[in-house]
């Protein structure tokens, strides 16, 4: 089969191959792990910031204009919807910067 020169020129080969295949692994999971806890944080806060900003608002006028609790659950209701927006925005950018990053990882492949 393989000769003396032939058989060290395949080994060589086969442990480049082997490298760069290592090279190309893809990074560990756990690094993933924290960052879409991270996102996820960032959403449940962001929702939170929304309820709150709109909670104060309506409590404060409704304060200032006597209407007890009209402003307080409109206000609630806006600063969830604002919230929610906030974090559909939130979730396109994580979309956007995932998919960028999945194309550049793709051009540097081929």
């Amino acid at each position: 089969m393989a000769d003396g020169p032939e058989e060290h020129r395949l080994r060589a080969l086969e442990e480049r191959i082997a490298a760069a295949k290592k090279a190309q692994a893809p990074a560990p999971a756990k690094d993933e792990h924290y960052s879409l806890a991270q996102h996820a944080w960032r959403m449940v806060v962001e929702l939170v910031a929304g309820l709150g900003i709109g909670f104060g608002i309506g409590y404060g006028l409704d304060s200032l204009f006597g209407t007890t609790p009209i402003l307080l659950v409109l206000f609630t209701l806006l600063g969830f919807a604002a919230g929610v927006q906030t974090m559909i925005r939130s979730s396109n950018e994580i979309q956007a910067q995932r998919l960028k990053a999945e194309r550049s990882a793709e051009d540097e492949g081929d």
